[in-house]
Formats: structure tokens, sequence, C-alpha cells
């Protein structure tokens, strides 16, 4: 099982971070490992939601789809994966941190299939590595706005 939490300090308000890291289109701006996303449902965003994304990593194109299982506009979303090699699933939080900052979480959990022994050793730091990325540029992002 990997199970890894990542958190941050975005200074913009809660309802900018969400609002932005919330959106499917503008996971490839944010995420390293995210190269295109697509919706198999009709937009917006909503629970039940289906989008197929395209990533690279650990060496490998990952081609899989998210169900969005739970939307609390500004403050939480859960999506998981609902086909793919890697059963996943991502939940973002969003809190203030002061009157305009936002402590945002992003943790991922899962059952890594298809991998190595080796590679699943790996897995974890590599996961939270590439989470605590994503977050900087996120951060980066928002707070050039």
């Amino acid at each position: 099982m990997v199970d890894v939490l990542t958190e941050i300090v975005i200074h913009r308000p809660r309802e900018v971070v969400a609002s932005y890291a919330s959106d499917p289109e503008n996971a490839p701006e944010w995420y390293t490992n995210i190269k295109a996303v697509n919706w198999e449902s009709a937009p917006p965003l909503r629970v039940g939601s289906r989008l197929a994304f395209r990533a690279h990593f650990l060496g490998r194109n990952l081609d899989y789809v998210y169900e969005f299982t739970e939307l609390d506009p500004g403050k939480r979303l859960v999506m998981q994966t609902a086909q793919g090699p890697f059963p996943m699933q991502t939940t973002y939080t969003w809190a203030d941190a002061d009157h305009s900052s936002t402590r945002m979480a992003l943790r991922n959990t899962g059952k890594p299939a298809g991998f190595s022994a080796v590679m699943k050793l790996v897995m974890a730091p590599t996961m939270r590595r590439a989470m605590q990325k994503d977050l900087a540029k996120l951060k980066q992002i928002l707070e050039a706005a």
C-alpha cells in the first residue's frame, strides 16, 4: 500500500487556489508527470465526472481514468482511478492558513499493480518528491498571478 501526503501554503485566497487546482484542464500546467487530460463525461466537474489522464511516471507512460467521488468546492475533492495500471485515490483539501493564504494538502493512496517489487520500494519516495514539486509549481503559478 502506498500512502503519501504533502502540504504547502500558497499565498492566495482559498477560493482562488481551490478553483485553479480543481480544474482538471489546469493539471498539465502544474503536475510534472501529467501530459494530457480529456473529459470522458461532459463538463462541468461534479461527482461522477470521469476524465482520462495520460502521464509519465517511473519511466513508463500511463493512461488511466479518474472518477470524481467527492466534491465540496473550496474545501475537498476526491477522485479515484476507475481503470488503469495503478489503482489510486487522490484527495485535495484546502483550508485557510490566514486571511489571504491557503494550506493545500495533496494525498495519494493506492496499491501499485503491474510494477516490479523493486519499483514498488521506490514508489512512495518518488511519488512524494513528484507531489512536492507539483505543489511548488502550483504555488509558483498562483503567487505569480
